[in-house]
């Protein structure tokens, strides 16, 4: 336990629990952001490639904020609003996810068996963004491999920041 005192208050007792569950909780949210940020890059590249830049982040955000412009995204121009609302709904469920993730590797550190738990949830996660994009995929914004591509991509920049935080992490099924 560590004592905190501050000046104009009585002292109080932070256990080392709280310490150490608000570093995985930072560490989550970094990893989310990685996580964010590599698929962003992915879908950007692909947009480059396609001649219209924005445009996957645009589509999608039109789409969440049921602005009607999603109906015919081909002609759409390019909302910036669109761009903005994605990027920020995009990049705080990738911070839950990383927090989540974290958390599981936390436990697991305590108890190998929950190893095959972070197994399952990357698995459930894939197949679920998959059928996103299979949903989605009316839009002609993606098309499920570029998703797949670019969930594995973002899967394993997350894995390797949190292999470098966890170097002694051994799971086991």
């Amino acid at each position: 336990m560590a004592l905190q005192s501050h000046p104009a208050s009585t002292p109080t007792v932070v256990s080392e629990s709280t310490e150490i569950s608000s570093g995985v909780y930072v560490e989550g949210v970094v990893a989310g952001l990685i996580g964010a940020a590599v698929i962003a890059l992915w879908f950007f590249i692909l947009d480059l490639y396609n001649g219209r830049p924005f445009y996957t982040p645009s589509v999608l955000g039109a789409a969440l904020s049921l602005s009607g412009t999603a109906r015919d995204s081909a002609t759409a121009p390019i909302s910036i609003e669109s761009v903005l609302f994605y990027s920020w709904i995009h990049g705080l469920v990738f911070c839950v996810i990383g927090g989540l993730a974290a958390k599981l590797l936390s436990l697991a550190e305590r108890d190998l068996h929950f190893g095959f738990g972070i197994l399952l949830l990357f698995v459930i996660f894939e197949f679920g963004f998959v059928a996103a994009a299979m949903v989605f995929a009316e839009l002609q914004a993606l098309a499920w491999p570029a998703v797949l591509v670019g969930n594995l991509l973002a899967a394993g920049a997350m894995a390797l920041y949190f292999r470098r935080h966890h170097p002694r992490l051994r799971i086991s099924p």
